[in-house]
C-alpha cells in the first residue's frame, strides 16, 4: 500500500506564493510501479478537480486556470511538488496529492489547506 503525505499549505495574501510537497512511502514494489503523480484541489461546494499532473516521462498537464502560475515537478514516483505563484483567492481549497500505479490503483493524501486572502 502507498501512503501520501502533503505539506506546505498555509495562509497567504493574493499575489503570494506557496510550495506544496508530497512524499510517497510504501513497499518498493508499490512505489516503483507509480507512473503518475499530481495535485487535485477541492473548494467548498465544488467538485474535486485536477490541478496538475506529471508522468515518469515528464509529461505535465495543468488546469487552464493555473497555467503560467503553477509549476509541477518531481519524479512521479515518490515525490511531487507544486510551486504556486501569483496566488488568487480562487485558488483557496484543500489540495490533495494523488498517485496512480500502472495497475490503475490510485492513492490519495489527506490534504493540505491553502487559503488565499484578498
Amino acid at each position: 500500500q502507498v501512503q501520501l503525505v502533503e505539506s506546505g499549505g498555509g495562509l497567504v495574501q493574493a499575489g503570494g506564493s506557496l510550495r506544496l510537497s508530497c512524499a510517497a512511502s510504501g513497499s518498493f514494489f508499490s512505489i516503483n510501479n507509480i507512473n503518475l503523480m499530481g495535485w487535485y484541489r477541492q473548494a467548498p461546494g465544488e467538485q474535486r478537480e485536477l490541478v496538475a499532473s506529471i508522468t515518469r516521462s515528464s509529461d505535465t498537464q495543468y488546469v487552464d486556470s493555473v497555467k503560467g502560475r503553477f509549476t509541477i515537478s518531481g519524479n512521479a514516483r515518490n515525490a511531487v511538488y507544486l510551486q504556486m505563484n501569483s496566488l488568487e483567492p480562487e485558488d483557496t481549497a484543500v489540495y490533495y496529492c494523488h498517485a496512480k500505479r500502472t495497475s490503475r490503483d490510485e492513492y490519495w493524501g489527506q490534504g493540505t489547506q491553502v487559503t488565499v486572502s484578498s
